[in-house]
């Protein structure tokens, strides 16, 4: 590192103004480039990443804010390690909630998000935070929502896309499909609007085609077990069978047999399924009702459709209701014929659209059958001795019991007897083993204004084209009224102009898609295009790609665990196989954050207690604030905001600046203190890494305790390199104490300080342990080791707790020399 002469103390601002500092450093970073990535030559590239922000009118909340500052953090420190960061930003601007608020203050998004995104800008500089503003991207501009099309086309033309009437969850008053997340209760989430069922048009991406690998990759991936498992959860592998029941279907003046496949994970249990139910919406509903149910049917088929999908698997919290079709089925196992059944607790989502009803062993079937007086009976218990044992409730602890009335598979226990009946049925021609996925296909259609327009054109004559690349970007047009409407057609359609265009193929006139695609799906590759916002002709550049991705290090909410990172997966495993990325997990390590309450209350606008974060960085600067929302607790657990408590962060910062400032050079270091300083290096240097932030800057005070113990003078050599270790947590105060220490290169350049292991291991002393007077051990321990500890550590010691017999009458402890235990 490279040092000038330090002016004059008398010559320096002796008052440390956050404002000021943090303007000018902020200033000069912008000027210089100081936080600008070397992309194509930088050394030991580093890829840190936040989730990018959606930019609401109310702007940067604390909750970003929070995310922000722990992902630049972690990318300053890396950078002081030696390696060329690059942390880029964008906006997640597309959407729903954008559309919705713009509609609400009557402004156009057009106009509006710009408007959102320059706050945001503002704020997020304000923040210090180590961004790279070259590599800015907004999903709005279509200079990224071409190359979203780009990747939609990618996939049609991989069979991966492809357009079906599905049943969905519809928002009467918002207009639109809502995914099952976002349906609570049966009511919309954002507006608290009851759910509707609708049979729609819609376009999917077959992610279920790659849901092994996915589930697989979870078990090597570095992300955080809680993302993984929630992401496990989502996908749900079920090892299980496919049985076929036979049934009469009725058609005019005759009958034939039909199959109604089902899915079951318990086929051991075949002997007791005494029922059939299948889901309203399942094909073979109108054929297997017998005359005299059709109304009765079809009436519980209509009332059904009213009926979110939400509420629908909310089973466990409601009434069990069905109706009965008039029709049997022959169970393959007993030769029995079993009634035919429809229920809304069965979906056509799940598995075939039909279950085996085997109420002796499953709480939804027993309840049902016990409202309806259907045949209940037992074919698994504890041994074969409770074989009739009466039920009064399901016996559900399947897993250790054995069968009985299940013929020559009594007696076998539950595991074994599932791969014995299996087998049995597919020699018969009845059943096969099957892996069922809880993962549906991707519904990304969209029946809004505010989102890319989904790159197909109609054709009556040619049927259905895909935009030619070379005519990407399909633009989203201004269509002044772009309020949707209940016809479940977007208000792109109204844009006579937009919507009627030459068919590709034959020239005819044609019709555009007006459904846009899910803000999803632009989410799911921005962080493939940060490296390479400068190209036009590409989505993203080889070159770059190979060396930035896939990312170092993600951080994000947990509230993506599933969704976002889950489809980020997909469309790179796509991309990977199409041969435009080498990599086929998008993000080698994903960490998530905590989440930041309020004095013990969650925030909310309603509750008035909502953290703007401008107003604390007026009155007690960014780097106070930034180090406080740190201090606040675990970063992968959130804290609780207190307004009085940063107030110690800031007294800290204070004493740094005064520590610098009234530092002595001549002289030398004390070796106590130098001691002290070694372990704080030591540790901070371990904490961050992992994430550890609060105990960082816990270890950062306690160190600075030390330092000013009784006012002393700090020599240059015990607090220079304290304010590296301030730097990544508060950026602006070490930029200017680094410069006034006398350096003319950023503190930022000057990497990380070392540490000696000698000087950094604990310093123990050799405490005597007496039982009633007589030496019995010796333990090594900290100098400070309070009574109460020393006595812990002793009786935790195997060599002396043999000597005690009861509890201590009496202890005697010496600090620093003995502890003698006085037993009876």
């Amino acid at each position: 590192m490279t040092l000038t002469t330090s002016r004059p103390l008398a010559e320096e601002s002796a008052n440390y103004d956050p404002a000021a500092i943090e303007e000018k450093w902020q200033a000069r970073w912008q000027a210089q480039g100081t936080n600008r990535a070397d992309l194509d030559g930088g050394d030991r590239p580093y890829y840190v990443l936040m989730m990018f922000p959606y930019p609401s009118a109310e702007g940067l909340h604390i909750g970003n804010l929070f995310a922000f500052t722990g992902n630049d953090i972690f990318g300053r420190f890396q950078r002081l390690q030696g390696h060329t960061v690059f942390e880029p930003i964008g906006f997640d601007a597309f959407g729903i909630h954008s559309e919705n608020y713009a509609l609400k203050v009557d402004i156009h998004p057009l106009e509006l998000i710009p408007r959102n995104i320059e706050n945001f800008r503002r704020q997020l500089r304000r923040a210090g935070l180590m961004l790279d503003w070259d590599h800015e991207l907004s999903t709005t501009d279509p200079r990224y929502y071409k190359w979203t099309q780009w990747i939609f086309l990618q996939l049609l033309k991989r069979g991966l896309a492809y357009k079906q009437k599905a049943a969905v969850n519809w928002c009467p008053f918002d207009k639109t499909v809502l995914a099952n997340e976002q349906v609570i209760s049966g009511a919309c989430e954002r507006c608290g609007t009851a759910v509707e069922q609708r049979f729609l048009e819609q376009w999917f991406f077959r992610i279920t085609d790659y849901a092994s690998r996915l589930l697989e990759n979870l078990d090597w991936i570095d992300w955080s077990d809680s993302t993984k498992n929630a992401q496990r959860n989502w996908i749900g592998r079920s090892d299980g069978a496919e049985i076929v029941f036979k049934v009469r279907e009725e058609r005019g003046a005759g009958s034939e047999e039909a199959s109604i496949p089902v899915f079951t994970t318990r086929a051991d249990t075949i002997f007791g399924a005494t029922y059939l139910v299948l889901a309203p919406e399942h094909p073979l509903v109108d054929s297997v009702t017998t005359g005299a149910r059709r109304a009765d049917v079809a009436a519980y088929v209509e009332r059904t459709k009213r009926q979110d999908l939400t509420t629908r698997k909310s089973v466990e919290a409601r009434e069990k209701t069905g109706v009965f079709t008039g029709a049997f089925a022959r169970n393959p196992a007993t030769g029995d014929a079993i009634p035919i059944w429809i229920a809304d607790y069965v979906l056509m989502e799940y598995g075939t659209g039909a279950i085996m009803a085997v109420p002796g062993h499953d709480e939804r079937d027993f309840e049902f059958a016990t409202k309806y007086g259907l045949p209940i009976v037992r074919v698994v218990a504890e041994d074969e001795t409770r074989a009739e044992a009466p039920l009064e409730a399901p016996f559900t602890d399947n897993e250790r019991g054995v069968l009985v009335h299940s013929a020559q598979f009594d007696g076998l226990a539950v595991p074994e007897a599932k791969q014995r009946i299996v087998a049995w049925l597919e020699a018969a021609g009845t059943a096969k083993p099957v892996v069922h996925y809880r993962l549906h296909d991707w519904c990304i259609s969209r029946q809004r204004y505010w989102g890319p327009p989904i790159p197909i054109i109609y054709c009556d004559d040619c049927g259905m084209q895909a935009v030619p690349e070379q005519d990407l970007p399909v633009a989203l047009p201004f269509v002044k009224d772009f309020r949707p409407d209940d016809t479940g057609i977007s208000p792109l359609a109204r844009h006579e102009e937009w919507y009627r265009v030459p068919c590709p193929e034959c020239g005819g006139m044609g019709r555009r898609e007006t459904d846009v695609s899910d803000t999803f799906l632009d989410s799911a590759w921005y962080f493939l295009r940060y490296p390479s916002t400068e190209f036009d002709d590409r989505p993203f550049d080889a070159a770059r790609t190979r060396r930035w991705l896939p990312v170092t290090s993600y951080i994000g909410g947990n509230e993506h665990a599933v969704l976002h990172l889950l489809y980020s997966r997909f469309i790179t495993m796509v991309l990977n196989e199409l041969g435009h990325v080498d990599f086929e997990e998008p993000f080698k390590k994903f960490r998530a954050h905590g989440m930041i309450v309020r004095e013990g209350a969650k925030m909310s606008k309603s509750r008035g207690n909502v953290v703007v974060p401008d107003e604390y960085i007026r009155e007690w600067g960014a780097d106070a604030f930034r180090t406080y929302l740190m201090f606040l607790g675990p970063f992968e657990e959130g804290g609780d905001f207190r307004d009085r408590s940063i107030s110690g962060v800031r007294r800290f910062l204070d004493r740094l600046w005064t520590t610098v400032l009234e530092r002595r050079e001549d002289g030398a270091a004390e070796p106590p203190v130098m001691r002290k300083l070694h372990q704080t290096i030591k540790k901070v240097g371990g904490d961050i890494p992992r994430l550890g932030y609060n105990t960082a800057v816990a270890a950062m005070m306690e160190y600075m305790n030390v330092l000013r113990a009784g006012e002393r003078r700090a020599h240059r050599t015990e607090v220079e390199p304290l304010v590296q270790l301030v730097a990544p947590f508060a950026p602006h105060i070490a930029e200017e104490l680094w410069e006034r220490l006398g350096h003319d290169r950023g503190i930022f350049e000057s990497g990380w300080p070392a540490y000696d292991e000698a000087l950094a291991a604990e310093e123990t002393i050799e405490l005597v342990v007496q039982v009633n007077g007589k030496v019995r051990g010796r333990l090594h321990v900290s100098p400070n080791i309070t009574k109460e500890d020393a006595l812990k550590a002793a009786l935790a010691d195997d060599g002396i707790r043999k000597f005690i017999s009861g509890e201590p009458k009496k202890v005697v402890f010496v600090p620093g020399r003995l502890i003698n235990i006085v037993v009876g």
